[in-house]
């Protein structure tokens, strides 16, 4: 078991009871620093908010007492809650710092990490880069924003493992030291603002995935990307730069047929198993890395020819009387959405809509030529509604929920359709999570007759 080594801090106030939270407490008891937790909605009588008290750790479950600030010299925040809340805001006007457990792992491990971020295509990356590198024949574990902790995968990981984190803006907002060996930046879109205020808050917190980086690390980032390719040159790290664009002398890029490193053929496009040009990005990206990492040209070949995605990302639930249904839950912004419109020549029935952030949908227009009929439930369906409008696409439903659009969706369809699910919203209007979204329509999919 990995320990924290020079930790700087005494006592710890770790914000929130989620799975990342409750790992913190428990790998800083570990280490014999001083814990105390608060959450408003945990439920105290749960396995593991018994575990920390059976450890003897203080827990304020309902309430976030102002005097707990007085004691405790950092924070480690739950990614998820904003800044702009009191109890923060409390936080950094008496200047103790906010982590999130990220950070940790500068003091806990020295194995070499790969972290993704992007606005997009994170889970996807991460998920083929992690087995890339085990088909190569290496050791790697997989953890971050992707499901796993990665405080807790990481206390676990062993001295000849790596590890390959997907990160978050919420979760780069809260390092301070924190480097991996490779970092990966996929693309920028304006998303999260809600949380982080403005684009540029949103960038800043992206560009701290290198911003640790020195001339020992690498940053393999999007050259077709313009806001990627202006952040990546403020990087003292060794650039890698992907494009599916242009031919590149020191990265990975691809022709009509090949995918290139350098000047040396890595596979031929028809080998790859995964569909959509926003899916090569995530390949080349995969690549790029993984050769930084140590893949083999072998692992790379076995692992691309293999790969179907990933759960909720374009993913293919089944044929029925000659329709493809995919499950894209994982799609919560127009740009995600966008990319999945883009990965299909038939016709499509779209399943959207979703929480309301505020924003509209319009830039959605140039990608919906290929929507046979828009199914929409949700808080955002009216706005949905009149970007298909604008679209002149010809059959436009709306209805209060999922399953009620589904059965539309496919009592329209022809055959050859593709019925795509890709909400271009968050789901938390009427959803817990996309995993909770997307297995309601897989579910109502295999009901299907």
């Amino acid at each position: 078991m990995n320990r924290l080594k020079n930790f700087p801090y005494k006592r710890v106030l770790v914000l929130g009871l989620a799975k990342s939270g409750t790992a913190t407490c428990k790998v800083l008891n570990d280490n014999q620093i001083e814990v105390v937790a608060t959450d408003l909605q945990a439920d105290p009588n749960s396995p593991d908010l018994l575990e920390l008290k059976d450890r003897g750790i203080e827990l304020y479950i309902g309430s976030h007492p102002d005097h707990l600030l007085e004691t405790c010299d950092l924070v480690v925040k739950n990614p998820g809650i904003p800044y702009h809340v009191p109890f923060v805001q409390s936080i950094l006007e008496r200047d103790i710092p906010i982590w999130t457990e990220i950070e940790c792992l500068y003091y806990l491990i020295e194995q070499p990490v790969l972290a993704i971020t992007g606005s997009n295509g994170k889970t996807t990356t991460s998920t083929l880069a992690h087995d890339i590198l085990i088909k190569s024949k290496q050791d790697a574990q997989l953890a971050g924003n992707i499901g796993q902790v990665a405080i807790e995968v990481a206390q676990h990981l062993e001295k000849d493992q790596s590890l390959v984190l997907e990160l978050s803006s919420f979760q780069l907002m809260g390092i301070n030291q924190f480097k991996p060996k490779v970092s990966i930046l996929l693309n920028l879109f304006e998303s999260h603002l809600d949380y982080h205020g403005d684009f540029d808050n949103y960038r800043a917190a992206k560009a701290a995935i290198f911003k640790n980086q020195t001339t020992n690390d690498y940053l393999v980032y999007n050259a077709d990307d313009k806001r990627v390719k202006a952040l990546a040159e403020n990087a003292l790290s060794r650039k890698i730069p992907f494009s599916r664009k242009e031919k590149l002398e020191n990265g990975v890029w691809m022709n009509d047929h090949t995918i290139f490193y350098r000047s040396e053929p890595i596979i031929d496009k028809d080998q790859i198993r995964l569909v959509g040009d926003h899916n090569l990005e995530n390949v080349l990206a995969s690549i790029a890395a993984t050769l930084m990492m140590g893949a083999t040209k072998e692992g790379i070949q076995a692992s691309l020819t293999s790969f179907n995605g990933v759960t909720y990302r374009l993913q293919f639930i089944r044929e029925l009387n000659n329709r493809l249904f995919y499950n894209d839950s994982k799609a919560t912004n127009s740009f995600a959405t966008s990319k999945a419109l883009s990965a299909f020549d038939q016709p499509i029935r779209l399943i959207a809509g979703g929480l309301d952030r505020g924003n509209g949908f319009d830039e959605l227009i140039p990608y919906l030529d290929n929507v046979e009929g828009i199914y929409l439930y949700g808080e955002t369906k009216d706005k949905l509604a009149s970007t298909a409008q604008k679209a002149n696409i010809q059959t436009i439903k709306t209805g209060e929920d999922l399953v009620e659009m589904t059965h539309k969706a496919y009592n329209d369809s022809n055959q050859g359709d593709v019925i795509l699910l890709s909400p271009a919203c968050a789901s938390w209007d009427q959803f817990k999570t996309f995993e909770d979204r997307g297995d309601m329509f897989s579910n109502v999919v295999h009901t299907l007759l």
